[in-house]
């Protein structure tokens, strides 16, 4: 199963093509930043891609689109337990 769609890119604020592949019960993250261009592999996931993914999944899932219940409560566990990254450089020392 695969979802793509376009964000800002963080770095550069230009718009940025992602994809979210599950394969085997592994999610897989890359993104480009040129459509036609190459893709780059081992995206970090942020909470916002997790969301994104869980709200296309449910979308799916009522078309009957080959999503399972089990999909959806991969993604949802994985949101429950999200905890942000800490910013080291806001710590004082």
């Amino acid at each position: 199963m695969q979802i793509k769609w376009t964000d800002e890119d963080p770095e550069t604020g230009k718009r940025r093509f992602l994809s979210a592949e599950r394969f085997a019960g592994v999610w897989k993250f890359k993104s480009k930043l040129q459509r036609r261009g190459d893709w780059t592999q081992g995206l970090q996931p942020t909470k916002a891609m997790w969301e994104h993914i869980f709200d296309g999944l449910q979308r799916r899932y009522r078309r009957r689109e080959g999503v399972t219940d089990e999909d959806l409560t991969q993604v949802e566990r994985i949101l429950k337990a999200w905890i942000e990254p800490r910013d080291l450089g806001d710590e004082v020392g």
